[in-house]
């Protein structure tokens, strides 16, 4: 193949993958969840690039920080999807954890509306792990087509 061609050829696969990569799709289909940091990076770029997020299944702890930062419209959920949400914690050295209380009011505050009510009615964000699935969930997001 000339080079001239190939070039050509690059150039068109480059553009292909341009202009789908808008309309891919993010599958959050099992997380539970992790250091906060790498999950704010990676919605951070879905934000950017303008894909959308579907959820899929379990998405716990810091995973749900992507109904923070991914605008709401660009995110859809499945029959299977769980949102799962505790207070913050970090683990000293000797491996335990402890609470992070400024740190779960500032999540909470970061939720959107509808799900920041839904926390606070249960209780608001503690130890114990609150589920958001089902009707509850499919009232605040749209059913994934």
């Amino acid at each position: 193949m000339q080079r001239s061609t190939l070039v050509t050829a690059m150039m068109f696969v480059m553009a292909l993958l341009a202009s789908t990569r808008a309309a891919a799709d993010i599958r959050i289909i099992q997380s539970p969840g992790g250091a906060v940091r790498p999950f704010l990076e990676l919605f951070d770029k879905v934000r950017e690039t303008g894909e959308r997020v579907v959820i899929d299944g379990p998405c716990f702890s810091a995973c749900t920080l992507v109904l923070s930062i991914v605008p709401g419209e660009r995110i859809c959920v499945t029959k299977r999807a769980v949102l799962g949400f505790h207070a913050a914690r970090s683990v000293d050295r000797r491996g335990r954890f402890y609470a992070e209380p400024e740190a779960s009011e500032a999540v909470l505050q970061a939720y959107p509306g509808p799900v920041r009510d839904w926390i606070s009615r249960r209780g608001g964000l503690t130890s114990r792990l609150l589920l958001l699935k089902g009707r509850d969930l499919a009232a605040m997001y749209p059913r994934c087509r």
